[in-house]
């Protein structure tokens, strides 16, 4: 067997439907009180080739609740990037979440992305839990925006996410470990020379 991680992770926020930009449509959310709430779940079956792949994929699958379409909708599928690249220039990474789901006949697809940049200033905490959002009518990104808004990971969140981490397969402690590393080894890599007024 191989070694792996999974972990919960909810996310919410503020979200609208007729909206294409994911801050309006934030905005428009928390003005009309209509928030999207993600609960998911993450799965790296085989950590080694995760750290392998330059995508850093894993899967991803949950439940979401947006009262315009409905409560406890089942996303059984779903892709999952951490700390992909992003832009040509190699400076930054995304975190990628995207679930697809069907309500009345009808599928939809969310999919956002963290985008964790190396830009001047204490935005590190706002990069990792900020999920700029847009939700897709079809089974995939490529279908009409339908919705949009921001969705982020509080404390209580995060509190939360932590004691799900579990080790699957062959995994122990040092699974654990490796998965961990990887985690901050990115962060420092991105956001470390800023601290000596460089960039990477």
């Amino acid at each position: 067997m191989t070694a792996g991680i999974v972990f919960e992770e909810t996310m919410l926020g503020g979200f609208a439907l007729g909206e294409t930009d994911p801050a309006v449509g934030a905005e428009a959310g928390r003005r009309d009180g209509t928030r999207l709430a993600m609960h998911a779940g993450v799965a790296i079956d085989d950590l080694a080739a995760f750290l392998a792949d330059p995508e850093h994929s894993g899967r991803l699958s949950g439940r979401l609740d947006f009262p315009p379409l409905g409560v406890d909708l089942v996303a059984p599928d779903g892709a999952f990037r951490l700390f992909s690249p992003a832009g040509g220039d190699g400076t930054g990474r995304r975190m990628v979440y995207e679930l697809g789901f069907t309500v009345d006949g009808t599928a939809y697809y969310l999919a956002g992305e963290k985008r964790v940049f190396d830009d001047p200033g204490p935005d590190l905490w706002r990069d990792t839990t900020t999920l700029y959002t847009r939700l897709h009518r079809g089974e995939d990104a490529d279908g009409e925006v339908v919705g949009a808004g921001i969705l982020e990971l509080g404390v209580p969140q995060l509190t939360a996410l932590l004691s799900t981490l579990r080790v699957t397969g062959d995994g122990d402690a040092r699974t654990l470990a490796t998965f961990g590393g990887f985690f901050f080894g990115e962060l420092w890599n991105l956001y470390a020379p800023l601290a000596r007024g460089g960039r990477p």
